[in-house]
């Protein structure tokens, strides 16, 4: 007898664990986070690169072999400072002629005006026809005119030899050389690039692309945080210094060039560098904050909130006595709802909440809520018939 009681109440343990397991309803548990203050930045993200403020491409008005460079790559060098020498063979020559041709044109000069006071001499005696004199005038002024072209094409000659001198235009450093000493560099349709010289590398610049969305938000004097591959655990700062008005259109995407002034004292940052920046628009301090998977959160049996704008409105369950009822007798900005969890227990309520800024994980909320609630940000995914068929107190895994 004792063997049959045995066997039955197994059998009834058996059943109930089954039924239990199989058949009862998991009640819905929620994640939640405390509602705390902080500070919050609202920034507008977007990538730049790196320039000098000033970059001064240096080229040759003349043509010819490279017969010296005095700077390389990374030479600093000081406005006036001679950086190449172009072979001066040639135009040393033209100097020479041109000198020569000078020359003889003052000869003919000297010659047209003795001619000329020879012949107003005889004229002015009636020894000689006042055509003979026209005729010297005439050769005289084409002698001082003569002496003129001569004269300029000397100068010509002199500043091309002079041109085969190179010099800085500015301080800074060379940051590109693009000849080598031989080669031949020719100026009959454009002038050569020889170097490219940043003006000063302590001071540089990002060009960064805002969007149209975000362009609006950007202002003069705004700070600047940003990071570059080379040194990714640094942050670094500038300053908003000019918003240009031109519009960049790319495959029908309109943006912005925004220059951004950045201190570089130590020369970590160099040209060409991609910058990713963070353009901060506003800064608030203490403020009520909540994660952003709060305002998404919406739970499928959540109570409906009655809209005080309409005169019927469909019964809802009375929430629990708390201090997000509209006690005050005024209705808060209904910007967003949230679903906070009620402190005695039970499901999340809904409370509608006024949202301020935010950084793209946590937003300001500046009415509705108040530091300490507890919102839902999301539920925990119950726990599927296949677990539970696992811990069979019978023991033993699930049947295959």
């Amino acid at each position: 007898m004792k063997t049959w009681i045995a066997i039955i109440i197994i059998i009834a343990g058996a059943g109930g664990w089954w039924y239990f397991n199989h058949n009862r309803k998991d009640e819905t548990q929620y994640l939640a986070v405390m509602v705390s203050r902080g500070d919050i930045t609202e920034s507008v993200t977007a990538t730049g690169t790196l320039n000098p403020v000033l970059n001064v491409t240096v080229g040759s008005q003349v043509s010819g072999n490279i017969a010296k460079l005095n700077a390389d790559w990374n030479t600093p060098v000081k406005a006036g400072q001679v950086v190449a020498q172009i072979d001066a063979a040639l135009y040393q020559a033209s100097v020479h002629q041109a000198e020569g041709d000078l020359a003889s044109s003052k000869a003919a000069l000297e010659l047209a005006q003795l001619t000329a006071k020879r012949k107003q001499d005889l004229v002015a005696e009636h020894a000689a026809p006042q055509a003979d004199l026209d005729n010297a005038l005439a050769t005289l002024h084409q002698a001082e005119a003569a002496v003129k072209m001569k004269q300029a094409n000397l100068e010509q000659a002199q500043v091309n030899l002079e041109h085969c001198t190179i010099y800085s235009p500015v301080d800074g450093m060379v940051i590109s050389r693009s000849v080598d000493v031989g080669q031949t560099v020719a100026a009959a349709m454009n002038a050569p690039v020889l170097f490219l010289i940043a003006n000063d590398l302590t001071k540089m610049q990002i060009d960064t692309n805002v969007a149209e969305a975000d362009v609006g938000n950007v202002e003069i004097g705004q700070d600047v945080d940003f990071t570059v591959d080379a040194f990714p655990y640094r942050t670094f700062h500038g300053k908003v210094v000019q918003n240009r008005n031109a519009p960049i259109t790319v495959q029908n995407v309109v943006t912005y060039d925004v220059v951004i002034s950045v201190a570089n004292p130590d020369l970590k940052l160099k040209p060409g560098m991609t910058a990713t920046l963070n353009i901060n628009i506003q800064h608030r301090e203490n403020v009520l904050k909540v994660p952003n998977a709060a305002l998404r959160f919406h739970p499928a049996d959540a109570p409906l909130i009655p809209n005080p704008g309409t005169k019927t409105v469909a019964p809802t369950p009375t929430p629990p006595p708390s201090k997000h009822t509209a006690s005050t007798g005024r209705a808060l900005k209904r910007d967003r709802t949230i679903y906070v969890m009620p402190k005695g227990g039970g499901k999340p309520w809904p409370v509608p909440v006024k949202l301020g800024i935010t950084d793209g994980v946590n937003t300001e909320i500046t009415e509705g809520i108040q530091e300490g609630d507890l919102v839902v940000t999301g539920v925990v995914a119950p726990q599927t018939s296949s677990s539970q068929s696992s811990s069979s107190p019978f023991g033993g895994g699930p049947r295959r």
